[in-house]
């Protein structure tokens, strides 16, 4: 290895010891009030379902206990927590039909005992079209949070909510049972693409539905310091967006993209990584953002 190269991996190491250091010495103020957050990128391949299990588990391991509903038909989330999500399974599809209780669908992650999962099953792939003929059917997973939040004797911190990237009823009941957004973008071409469409969704859904929905939190995914375009893209996000975007990105990571398929958030995977420092960097800072209540408008489109 020539020397300029041992320099550069020696350069990382010390920055990864220093970053672990400064996460050991911070305690992560738990919200006064459980934080309902669903995590939306109506653009596909932007790591959303990756930032929710990542996130949700950095947070369950930085002492907070986390609830993650996965309201996507493919159950990618479910999946990388750990738990069953079989056809027979009770799971969130049941839920937005009435037939039962969220509690009754809840399971403990094999991730950690902070986290706990609501399961999606295939069933949820034909709930968009049984959802249309029932009543208040923007309202049902809203409804069934906060039963649960209000009869549940543990109390909850963060409630995590994984939609499909369409706009449809399962994302329609995402929105109205939240309380924040979080949007994960990649630093890559065309990053901005149809985020005003979603912008404008969720005015809507404020204008109609859910007055005190906010974007709170906007995650820079993808991130490759090597590259003068992500280096462009997050200078732009954070032009656009300076209140919402974190200090903290993500960057593209071989740890991270092989995790799920082990059926594992990346902290299970390689918690040594620096994808999985990344995340619990993420955390801390929403932690620390959100707890006396976030300082975000409503909505900034930020001209995008």
């Amino acid at each position: 290895m020539a020397e300029a190269e041992k320099s550069l991996v020696g350069d990382h190491l010390v920055d990864k010891i220093r970053r672990r250091r400064r996460l050991a010495e911070t305690v992560s103020p738990l919200p006064q009030k459980t934080r309902v957050i669903t995590v939306s990128n109506q653009k596909g391949g932007v790591g959303k379902t990756t930032t929710t299990v990542n996130l949700a588990s950095a947070l369950a391991r930085r002492g907070a206990n986390v609830l993650v509903i996965d309201l996507d038909p493919q159950g990618n989330a479910s999946t990388a927590l750990g738990v069953h999500h079989r056809p027979e399974v009770t799971s969130v599809y049941d839920v937005l039909l009435g037939d039962s209780e969220l509690a009754d669908a809840l399971q403990v992650s094999s991730d950690h005992e902070n986290l706990l999962c609501v399961p999606s099953t295939i069933n949820l792939a034909g709930a968009e079209i049984e959802l249309v003929s029932l009543v208040a059917r923007e309202q049902r997973l809203r409804t069934a949070v906060e039963t649960f939040l209000r009869e549940s004797e543990r109390d909850y911190h963060y409630v995590f909510i994984d939609c499909p990237p369409s706009l449809g009823l399962l994302t329609v009941n995402a929105f109205v049972a939240a309380d924040e957004v979080l949007i994960p973008i990649q630093c890559e071409y065309y990053a901005l693409e149809g985020l005003s469409q979603l912008l404008g969704n969720i005015q809507l859904i404020q204008k109609h539905l859910n007055p005190s929905l906010r974007v709170s939190t906007i995650l820079l995914t993808m991130y490759d310091a090597r590259t003068n375009l992500a280096q462009e893209v997050a200078g732009e996000v954070r032009a656009h967006f300076p209140k919402e975007v974190l200090n903290a990105v993500v960057p593209r990571s071989v740890r991270i993209s092989e995790a799920p398929s082990y059926g594992q958030t990346v902290h299970a995977y390689d918690g040594a990584s620096i994808g999985a420092l990344a995340y619990l960097e993420a955390a801390a800072e929403m932690a620390e953002r959100g707890a006396d209540g976030s300082k975000n408008d409503p909505v900034n489109d930020g001209g995008a």
